[in-house]
């Protein structure tokens, strides 16, 4: 493979990207401040270097596994950070889930030093990181999506392209609106569905194969609100800066506060699993 791939954020997910990865052929640096996903980055066949400053001198190819805006913000352009260091004709691609604004800014800062943007937020979870049938939602320019699509495929079943960068991580948030709703309402469902004597199992058979299914129903166990409000204070932000009045996408936001808890302690055992099996 020409291209050397590197990976800022080898945690649950980034991890699993970069053992496709190399599984495919590419060789791998792997960078994260976790000394433990480090050493499995390492067992793992990949290269590991301290800082990303070393990742860029060492790749063409950087992506982002990071959590949240601000390590984003961190990793370009911090002190020893990628922008600063990555050579023209370079990529990053950011496949954390950050505000649009935060992409759009990354893109303009790196086009006046030649270096490329994908915004390529990921989606379905960790099951599917492990299996390889992620899915990319990203944007970007045709040149540069059909560059890092090779490269994606090896842990995506499914790479689509939304239009320009910050439109990735549109449809990031919307999907994630989604399972929220979805995530909120089976909580809501499920006691309802309790009270009235109802068999969760059998119930959620049926609503499967019915109108009321949803990806947050078959993956119930998955579904962990870890993410939830970060998610939903994007969702809010956008729809700030839009002018929009979304009521629904604001009790969302709260709802969830409750729902990280409930889903720990004492959630509708749609799957009949309960809490630590």
């Amino acid at each position: 493979m020409t291209e050397r791939i590197g990976i800022v954020g080898v945690g649950r997910m980034g991890l699993a990207m970069a053992q496709h990865m190399m599984k495919a052929g590419y060789a791998v640096t792997a960078c994260d401040i976790s000394p433990d996903h480090l050493n499995q980055a390492r067992a793992a066949g990949a290269a590991t270097v301290a800082t990303p400053q070393e990742v860029a001198a060492a790749t063409t190819i950087v992506i982002l596994g990071v959590g949240y805006d601000s390590e984003v913000k961190e990793v370009m352009y911090g002190t020893n950070g990628l922008l600063a260091a990555m050579k023209p004709g370079s990529v990053v691609a950011v496949s954390s889930t950050v505000s649009p604004d935060t992409m759009k800014a990354i893109d303009a800062d790196a086009r006046k030093k030649g270096i490329g943007i994908l915004d390529a937020p990921i989606c379905r979870g960790a099951a599917a990181a492990d299996s390889g049938t992620l899915l990319a939602l990203v944007g970007g320019t045709p040149e540069i999506v059909a560059r890092m699509t090779p490269v994606y495929r090896t842990f995506c079943a499914d790479v689509v392209h939304l239009g320009g960068v910050g439109n990735g991580q549109v449809g990031k948030a919307m999907n994630n609106f989604l399972l929220w709703v979805n995530g909120v309402a089976l909580i809501e469902a499920g006691r309802l569905s309790e009270a009235f004597g109802m068999d969760l199992l059998t119930l959620r058979d049926a609503l499967l194969i019915s109108s009321g299914g949803s990806d947050a129903l078959k993956n119930w166990d998955n579904v962990s609100f870890t993410w939830a409000l970060k998610d939903m204070q994007i969702v809010a932000d956008m729809a700030d800066k839009a002018g929009l009045s979304l009521p629904i996408a604001g009790a969302i936001k709260e709802l969830v506060k409750d729902g990280r808890r409930i889903k720990k302690t004492n959630p509708p055992a749609w799957t009949g699993r309960k809490p630590g099996q």
